[in-house]
């Protein structure tokens, strides 16, 4: 039944992506055509038609059971139908048939209790389980610009738009559906919440004639993801559950898998039941055939199954996790569910993302070379002036340049000094067109000097000289050969490269314009990266010799993927891609996940599939995330493992919650877990092994 259900999910996503990939292959005539979408939009009668044909704008959620039918159902295990039978046969025994003078009912009144204290603490647990998609729908309450014929432009709740309404967007927009971009302006989305993939992405209307992998169609925009900057109008292509989004939201609606503690809960169950079932018989047919007496040889029958049984089981049980988790506290580690505390010593395998917990996730200036590719101050010199004199919003790469120029000490180019020696005459603004910025600055001796840094292609269009070693050489075919190598061998590393030029003789100051943005002499490149944590690898060696091995499954690129796992002790040589797990089948997919350390470029669902599969192979696994994107896999886990500062969708649906990002303290917690799992075992063997005696 499992096994059909993951089928018919797979299907559903395959189908949702497959319309959306057919949706951006479409020219924009062809798209507005299919959607009967005209330049303002659906009129009111098409509204109406397309909200009965394709569905309204909402995701769905699942109904909660009434409270009196979770809490009953909260009692609904092996285990606690073992101790009523207990309390059933004592309350006969020692209540019912015993004289008055012997009757008893502390072991009634007892396991009563225990049984009443294990449904209650479960049904607490299992009532704040449904927060998750609640947090996801919260996210999405907003409203969005809609264009119609009768009425024009307007703001609309999300919940009323339709397909094929025309939405326009701009900076600071959630985007409210899956869109098909009709029109754009410098249109940069941040599909973080979707990928865990940092930059930003540029989108335009352009038909896709490339890419496969939907979340890389670059006229696509997903439902939850934001607008950072530009403007475009757009028409609706998938609303409410047919959405990338509203499929994460129905995988974090399913009843989420037993995990490994309460398979060993029920394990126990079922042993101390095969052995009653194995026992009371034997007991029972000796006694009568030995003594003759059946009453009495049942009741003595009925005294050895209640012997056999550790009553005190769920309340030591809930003693010891509580005692772990008031320890834990004091670790930085929060414990929201008691039973996750098991699951995480148990742990053989932890699968995490990589953006904030692998990575500091800040952008850092890694390196600023010359063109030869040696490490040059002045380059990051005349970066400096670029971004600290520009008057536009500086980007993460303008501050980590300021940062990184603030730690020079090198004669004559600490940061105080370069400030006094230079001031701004005037500057052209970056633009998405230009792809780069200029500032003209002048010294004290009145020299003045154009600095433009911007997107390595763009600069090379406007260079017409470099900076070879202590020569400035004409910038040739050859010369552009080897500076693109540099370049691309920068990139192989996963960081991103921008070029820094200068140029001397300029137009007049009030006449300066793009228009001098040429005849340059290119001096160098400037590498970012969002570095790897000072701790991840020493964790991550620490976690090895636990006998946990570490798996990083992220929506990021492969390249930036086996750059940073490489630093941290992860063999990365072989990375599997979401759309290579897409073409395989499930025997193949099970032997690709265990042999593979680093996934990439994976969507929400393809993590809680490897998670899944991982699970099916026999493993204890815990998946450590912070972003809607790890949702479901956090689900799929035996443990959900998060941060204070993840979003709220993450931190509902994670077990165990971290005060500080980092794996050193999951360390911590793990040593814990065990030790807690260890006094639950023990008692759990000198107890069975003592009433089997």
């Amino acid at each position: 039944m499992k096994k059909n259900l993951q089928t018919d999910n797979k299907e559903r996503v395959a189908e949702i992506e497959k319309d959306l990939v057919k949706s951006s292959i479409l020219s924009v005539e062809d798209t507005k055509k299919k959607w009967d979408c005209t330049d303002h939009g659906l009129n009111q009668s098409q509204v109406l038609d397309h909200r009965e044909k394709y569905g309204r704008n909402v995701l769905s959620k699942k109904a909660k059971k009434p409270a009196w039918q979770q809490f009953l159902l909260s009692f609904v295990s092996p285990f606690t139908f073992v101790l009523i039978a207990i309390a059933c046969v004592s309350a006969f025994t020692d209540i019912i048939t015993a004289a008055p003078e012997d009757r008893n009912p502390f072991t009634v009144i007892l396991i009563s209790l225990i049984i009443l204290l294990s449904g209650v603490i479960r049904f607490i647990q299992e009532r704040k389980s449904g927060n998750a998609t609640d947090a996801l729908n919260e996210m999405i309450k907003v409203t969005a610009c809609i264009e119609r014929q009768e009425t024009g432009k307007q703001e609309i709740p999300v919940a009323d738009i339709v397909c094929g309404d025309l939405v326009h967007l701009s900076a600071g927009d959630i985007i409210p559906a899956d869109l098909r971009i009709l029109s754009a302006r410098d249109l940069f989305i941040s599909q973080a919440a979707l990928t865990g993939e940092s930059a930003p992405v540029e989108k335009m209307p352009e038909e896709n004639v490339l890419e496969k992998d939907v979340l890389d169609c670059r006229n696509l925009a997903f439902m939850g993801t934001t607008v950072l900057s530009g403007t475009a109008s757009a028409v609706a292509v998938g609303v409410g559950d047919s959405t990338m989004i509203g499929e994460l939201n129905s995988h974090l609606s399913e009843q989420r898998p037993q995990t490994s503690f309460e398979k060993g809960v029920n394990s126990v169950s079922l042993l101390l039941i095969r052995f009653m079932a194995v026992m009371v018989p034997i007991v029972f047919l000796l006694n009568g055939f030995t003594k003759g007496n059946w009453i009495s040889a049942g009741l003595f029958a009925i005294s050895v199954a209640v012997g056999l049984t550790p009553e005190m089981l769920p309340m030591i049980m809930t003693t010891c996790l509580a005692k772990g988790a008031v320890t834990m506290s004091h670790e930085k580690v929060i414990v929201k569910n008691l039973n996750s505390i098991q699951n995480l010593g148990s742990m053989d395998l932890l699968c995490t993302d990589k953006t904030g917990t692998l990575t500091q996730d800040k952008v850092v200036l890694e390196y600023h070379l010359d063109v030869t590719g040696n490490s040059n101050d002045r380059v990051l010199r005349h970066a400096f002036l670029n971004s600290y004199y520009q008057t536009g919003l500086k980007n993460l790469m303008d501050v980590a340049i300021i940062e990184a120029t603030k730690k020079l000490t090198s004669a004559g180019s600490t940061y105080d000094e370069i400030v006094e020696k230079f001031h701004k005459v005037d500057e052209v603004p970056f633009d998405f067109e230009r792809r780069r910025m200029s500032v003209l600055v002048s010294d004290q001796t009145g020299k003045t000097q154009l600095i433009t840094k911007g997107a390595m292609e763009e600069m090379l269009k406007v260079s017409s000289y470099v900076e070879y070693g202590e020569d400035v050489l004409p910038l040739t075919d050859d010369m552009r050969a080897i500076v693109r190598k540099k370049v691309n061998e920068l990139n192989s590393e996963g960081m991103r490269v921008l070029g820094v030029a200068q140029k001397n003789d300029t137009a007049p100051v009030g006449q300066f314009s793009a228009a001098d943005e040429c005849e340059m002499t290119l001096i160098g490149y400037l590498a970012f990266l969002d570095p790897p944590k000072a701790t991840a690898a020493p964790a991550i060696q620490a976690l090895h010799s636990h006998g946990v091995s570490v798996k990083v499954l992220t929506g990021d690129n492969e390249d930036v993927s086996a750059y940073i796992c490489g630093r941290v002790g992860l063999h990365a040589e072989h990375i599997l891609l979401g759309a290579d797990l897409d073409k395989m089948s499930e025997e193949e997919f099970e032997q690709a996940v265990e042999k593979t350390e680093v996934f990439a470029k994976l969507s929400p669902l393809q993590k809680a599939r490897v998670v899944s599969c991982l699970r099916r192979n026999g493993h204890h696994v815990g998946y450590m995330g912070d972003g809607i994107n790890d949702a479901a896999a956090m689900r799929a886990s035996d443990v959900g493992i998060s941060v204070d500062t993840a979003v709220d969708i993450a931190r509902e649906s994670a077990d165990i919650i971290l005060l500080q990002k980092d794996l050193m303290v999951l360390d911590t917690g793990i040593r814990e877990g065990r030790r807690t799992y260890g006094n639950l075992i023990k008692y759990i063997k000198m107890t069975a092994s003592s009433n089997f005696g």
